[in-house]
């Protein structure tokens, strides 16, 4: 299995880097009258916003099972991470939307620009900072896979959203230093207004595919491919079992539940039979740690 990603450590690393450039871009939206710095301003509040959500996320799905939640609550971080989607979705986009549709009913001309490009140049090396911070823990994860492919098959929807969030960031800084640099360089502030409309775009394209990942995730999902086609390597090799008919997984935010359905190598006493599940599941649960409960079925027919 690829190595496990420290998902806490990334929260941070980008919840340090989005309040500093937080300051800076409030300032700049300030002194500048800038319409895309103030979307961007908006942008990273909302993302410094969204970083402590999941932190409160990543505590409620450690709480205990209870008789209400026999299975634990670690589902709680998937109704977290979607509400991350929805805030960055209506506060960061809409917001940057309507910004710049304002903008361009009523422009505004740029004042102090190169204070704007400062910050704006200040945030891209910020940004790009918590960028690798959550690439390093993302590759951790991903293994072989392509980006994209780690995108739609994680099964951790805090990683899913920093990365989207920070991605949504680096290109919105991108978008609005163009946007200012065209500003001064024509003196046209519409320019300004489609950099505000287009960082707008972007963080509403992007929060819905996030939205769609954690949906999954809330629903109920299994836990990616290739860990659960480690997981029956693992069991297909065990001298207990004759062969395993069916393994059902389920991800409960950092904690796994799985199902196994499997005909016993040989005919064995009750004794027998609850010893070598016995054996199997707590082998399987030192193998793979984040696997909590696991239910075991001995048959001889799927």
């Amino acid at each position: 299995m690829s190595g496990k990603p420290d998902s806490v450590k990334t929260i941070f690393f980008a919840l340090g880097a989005n309040f500093a450039i937080f300051v800076a871009k409030t300032f700049a939206a300030v002194m500048t009258g800038s319409g895309a710095m103030t979307a961007e301003a908006v942008h990273s509040l909302a993302d410094c916003c969204n970083q402590l959500l999941l932190l409160l996320g990543l505590r409620n799905a450690k709480a205990p099972p209870t008789p209400d939640h026999p299975l634990g609550q670690g589902k709680a971080i998937y109704f977290w991470s979607f509400l991350v989607a929805l805030l960055l979705f209506s506060v960061g986009g809409a917001f940057s939307i309507y910004e710049g549709i304002h903008k361009l009913g009523a422009p505004e001309p740029l004042k102090w620009p190169w204070i704007a490009i400062g910050v704006l140049t200040f945030g891209i090396v910020a940004e790009s900072i918590s960028m690798w911070g959550c690439l390093t823990e993302v590759n951790k994860a991903r293994g072989t896979r392509s980006l994209w492919q780690w995108f739609r098959q994680s099964r951790q929807s805090e990683l899913i959203v920093i990365f989207g969030e920070d991605l949504a960031a680096l290109l919105g800084l991108v978008f609005a230093l163009i946007a200012v640099v065209l500003t001064w360089v024509t003196g046209n502030p519409v320019f300004d207004a489609i950099g505000t409309l287009g960082i707008g775009v972007l963080l509403v394209v992007i929060a819905v595919f996030i939205a769609i990942e954690v949906k999954a995730l809330l629903i109920g999902q299994s836990v990616d491919p290739e860990y659960k086609a480690e997981i029956l390597v693992f069991l297909n090799a065990r001298p207990e079992i004759a062969r395993v008919f069916n393994l059902i997984t389920l991800q409960l935010g950092p904690e796994v539940m799985v199902a196994i359905k499997a005909e016993m190598s040989r005919d064995l006493s009750t004794r027998g039979i609850v010893d070598a599940i016995n054996a199997v599941e707590k082998d399987l649960k030192t193998r793979f740690t984040d696997i909590r409960w696991s239910f075991f079925e001995p048959d001889v027919a799927d």
